[in-house]
C-alpha cells in the first residue's frame, strides 16, 4: 500500500514497525517527536516497510462509548486526509484499541468500517483502504466480516444533499473555491451585521468578503452535523470566528482544518483547532 497506519499510544504496535522499518524510520520518529512533540501526526519515510510512507497518528482509548467512538472516526478522518494529501491511493489501518487496550471489538471494528466507508462515499475519490489483524485474532477477523455484510445489507441511502441556495453553479465555478460576495446581498450583510455587533469600532474597513465553496469538505460537515444531532439529541451548530494570516486562510479553504498544526498558537484549553463565538477574541 502507500500508506502504513501506526499508533503511538500502542507501544507495541510502535516498536513492532520501527523495528521491521528500520534504522532510518526510528531516526525520522524521533526528530519529529523531538521537534513536534504534541503533533496529531507524524509522518516518516517507509524505510524497508512495502509502502510509500508510514503515519504515527496519536489515538487514546477511552472507557466512555461516545468519546471511544468520536476518537476512532477521528483516526480514520485524519488517516484518510494526510493520504489523499499525498495523493496515495491506498492506505492500510490496524485494529487500534483491539489488542493490549481491551477496547470494546464491537465499538472499534464497527466505527472502523463504518467510517472508512463514510470517507469513502464523501469524498467520492477512489481509495483501497486495508485493515490488518493480528493472525491469532480470528475473533477480531470474524468482527470485520460481520460489520462489512451488515454494511453491504443497508439499503442504499435516497437522501441527497442539498448544497446551499447562495451558492454559484456555473461550469466555471468547478474549480474555483473563493467567491467575492456583493455588498447588497443578503448573504453579505447578514455576516457584516453579526460582525459588525462586536468588532465596530475596532476596525477601519471591511476590504472584502468572500464565500468559500469547497463541496467535499461541505459533504463532510453535513455528515457530521447529522450524526452530532442524533447522538446528543440538540442543536449544537454555532456560528464561529477563527482569526488566522491569509495564507492560513488559503490552506483552510482548500483543504480544511489540519490539527496537525493544533498548539502552534496557545494551548490554553489543550490541543485542537481553536474558534471563539465573538470575532474581537479571535481578532486579538
Amino acid at each position: 500500500v502507500d500508506a502504513i497506519v501506526g499508533c503511538s499510544s500502542s507501544a507495541l504496535l510502535l516498536r513492532y514497525i520501527i523495528k521491521v522499518a528500520g534504522d532510518t524510520v526510528n531516526q525520522a520518529y524521533t526528530q519529529e517527536i523531538k521537534n513536534y512533540p504534541n503533533s496529531i501526526l507524524i509522518s516518516t519515510p517507509a524505510g524497508h516497510l512495502p509502502c510509500k510512507r508510514v503515519f504515527f497518528l496519536k489515538w487514546s482509548p477511552d472507557k466512555d462509548d461516545n468519546i471511544l467512538r468520536q476518537s476512532v472516526i477521528d483516526f480514520v478522518s485524519n488517516s484518510v486526509q494526510n493520504a489523499l494529501a499525498h495523493n496515495f491511493t491506498s492506505i492500510a489501518f490496524p485494529a487500534i484499541g483491539c489488542g493490549q487496550h481491551g477496547c470494546s471489538i464491537g465499538i472499534v471494528v464497527k466505527t472502523l468500517v463504518r467510517e472508512a466507508k463514510n470517507q469513502l462515499t464523501i469524498r467520492n475519490i477512489p481509495l483501497k483502504i486495508l485493515f490488518i489483524i493480528e493472525e491469532d485474532k480470528q475473533n477480531i477477523y470474524d468482527e470485520f466480516c460481520k460489520q462489512v455484510v451488515a454494511l453491504q445489507a443497508l439499503p442504499v441511502s435516497t437522501t441527497t444533499h442539498q448544497l446551499p441556495e447562495t451558492w454559484e453553479h456555473s461550469p466555471t465555478a468547478n474549480n474555483t473555491i473563493r467567491f467575492k460576495l456583493n455588498i447588497n446581498t443578503k448573504e453579505y450583510q447578514s455576516v457584516f451585521n453579526e460582525f459588525d455587533k462586536t468588532m465596530k469600532g475596532k476596525y477601519t474597513e471591511i476590504i472584502q468578503m468572500e464565500r468559500i465553496q469547497n463541496e467535499r469538505q461541505y459533504l463532510q460537515y453535513l455528515v457530521h452535523r447529522s450524526e452530532f444531532k442524533k447522538r446528543l439529541n440538540i442543536e449544537t451548530e454555532k456560528l464561529l470566528y477563527h482569526g488566522c494570516p491569509d495564507t492560513a486562510a488559503i490552506a483552510i479553504s482548500e483543504d480544511c482544518f489540519n490539527r496537525s498544526f493544533a498548539g502552534v498558537n496557545g494551548t490554553s484549553y489543550g490541543f485542537g483547532v481553536y474558534f471563539s463565538s465573538q470575532p474581537t477574541y479571535s481578532h486579538t
